[in-house]
């Protein structure tokens, strides 16, 4: 989705400004995953991965990320950032920092991940 494309893209940039290397793959569908490259990635990134979705995590990108993990031969570290709550309007940017999925978030979740 646009929004995830988006907050992740200004998580790259921000921590690539602080010297902090990511890698941002568009996996383009859940149903059917490419799940030899979430592999792929996931044993070349140390085997830490956050997937950002803007909708509930159940049935999403997050649980098709860890089906495709729950096979790999090394140990994995995920994170998934998705809304946990009831939806409501408002200011773009507001919603996306308190559903936890703004590139501030995915900052967050980088750096934590990382420690």
């Amino acid at each position: 989705a646009v929004v995830s494309t988006q907050s992740t893209g200004g998580a790259y940039a921000t921590l690539a400004g602080e010297g902090t290397n990511i890698r941002v793959m568009d996996p383009f569908t859940v149903k059917p995953l490419d799940c030899e490259a979430v592999v792929r990635n996931a044993k070349e990134c140390g085997g830490r991965v956050i997937t950002v979705e803007d909708h509930y995590p159940q049935g999403g990108l997050g649980e098709a990320v860890a089906g495709a993990l729950s096979s790999a031969d090394f140990i994995t570290n995920q994170k998934i950032l998705a809304v946990r709550e009831i939806p409501r309007s408002g200011p773009p940017a507001v919603l996306l920092d308190m559903f936890g999925i703004s590139a501030n978030k995915v900052v967050d979740a980088v750096r934590e991940m990382t420690k």
